[in-house]
């Protein structure tokens, strides 16, 4: 019996020596970590899945119980005391390399600061602007209206007969019918502005009406949204001519061309007696549009003098108010102002295109300001 007995003494010594060891070339090697890499390396070699340590712990197993609870204890007490130096190399590697950042990585306070990337005006809405200030300075003022509409000021009191092609559901948005059994529309241009402002308003009327609009179209030069302007003057003794100079004025303002020419060519309207097309001169130049005293003519808008049964339908006396009124894309005019080939881009809300073909805050023209824009 006595011989067993000395043989597991001898076992255990052995290995609690070569726990020791083992103890002690971890600690080295965590003490010897100069970066927080090398010491996660020491660390899963010490205490990962297939650590020494984890090795180690494995083997309990195959102890007796005695023997277990001794071994057991040892191998937790230096695995302790590895974890222990494993924190404190890490929070000093940490605090090292934070003093080596504050030391390397200075901010040169003299710098100029850099600016983040100012907003940019889009261009339809730089154009409403523009627009605005021009017609602002011919004394007109702007006129706002709902986007559903029904039939009356959509199509009825405009002169436009039942079995026109604007009324059909290929061409119009139509809403499901309401409470009242009435269906709506989403309005197919602003001339419902005019309409109401003609029926609460008693002339003199001059105002112009932009805003979005709404049509079954959707291609490189049409959207089934898009934005309008609509102009309209009512007063005693209005004429074709005052319409001429009124857009004539307009154009060359918008365009910046001085001499820019500007036929009206007669048209058909069921809102306006006589109608008329506008163009303006331009020229096409290696594939690209210019607009000027060109020889050639674009197609811009239409205009004419109101319709008697338009007066009338809103309450005015055909025979003392006279009128005209005109229309136009505003996508269109911003296209050909600023080169922008498709129509869809501008509602792509691509940033990248809002870069190139927006404008600064700081450019938005105004009644004090003009077209330049600039701090008032």
């Amino acid at each position: 019996m006595l011989r067993p007995f000395i043989f597991v003494r001898l076992e255990k010594n052995l290995a609690m020596e070569s726990l020791e060891d083992l103890r002690s070339r971890v600690l080295a090697s965590i003490a010897a970590a100069e970066t927080l890499a090398v010491l996660d390396q020491a660390r899963v070699a010490a205490l990962g899945r297939k650590g020494d340590i984890t090795e180690r712990l494995k083997t309990l197993g195959q102890l007796d119980p005695d023997a277990r609870r001794t071994a057991g204890a040892a191998i937790n007490s230096v695995r302790d005391e590895i974890q222990a130096a494993l924190e404190a190399a890490s929070l000093h590697l940490a605090n090292a390399e934070l003093d080596r950042r504050l030391a390397e990585e200075r901010i040169d306070v003299t710098l100029p600061v850099a600016w983040p990337a100012a907003g940019r005006i889009h261009p339809i809405s730089q154009t409403v602007d523009e627009i605005v200030a021009i017609f602002g300075t011919l004394g007109f003022r702007v006129a706002e209206g709902p986007h559903i509409e029904d039939d009356f000021h959509n199509f009825t009191a405009l002169n436009i007969p039942p079995d026109h092609p604007a009324r059909q559901e290929h061409d119009t948005f139509y809403l499901p019918d309401d409470a009242e059994g009435v269906r709506k529309v989403l309005r197919t241009h602003t001339s419902p502005v005019q309409i109401r402002t003609m029926i609460n308003e008693k002339p003199p009327i001059r105002i112009i009406c932009p805003g979005r609009t709404f049509r079954f179209d959707s291609d490189a030069t049409h959207s089934p949204m898009f934005h309008q302007v609509e102009g309209l003057v009512i007063d005693r003794g209005v004429n074709m001519g005052h319409l001429k100079g009124c857009l004539v004025e307009f154009f060359r303002a918008f365009f910046d061309v001085d001499d820019l020419p500007v036929r009206f060519r007669p048209s058909y309207f069921p809102f306006t007696e006589p109608s008329a097309e506008v163009d303006i001169g331009c020229a096409r130049v290696n594939g690209e549009l210019k607009i000027g005293n060109y020889g050639s003519w674009l197609e811009i808008l239409g205009c004419g003098m109101v319709h008697p049964k338009v007066l009338a339908n809103c309450g005015l006396d055909p025979a003392e108010y006279q009128g005209f009124a005109f229309g136009m894309g505003i996508e269109r005019i911003a296209m050909l102002k600023y080169g922008i080939p498709d129509l869809r881009t501008m509602y792509e809300s691509d940033v990248r295109w809002l870069e190139h073909y927006g404008f600064a805050a700081l450019d938005r023209p105004n009644l004090v300001t003009g077209l330049t824009g600039g701090a008032v």
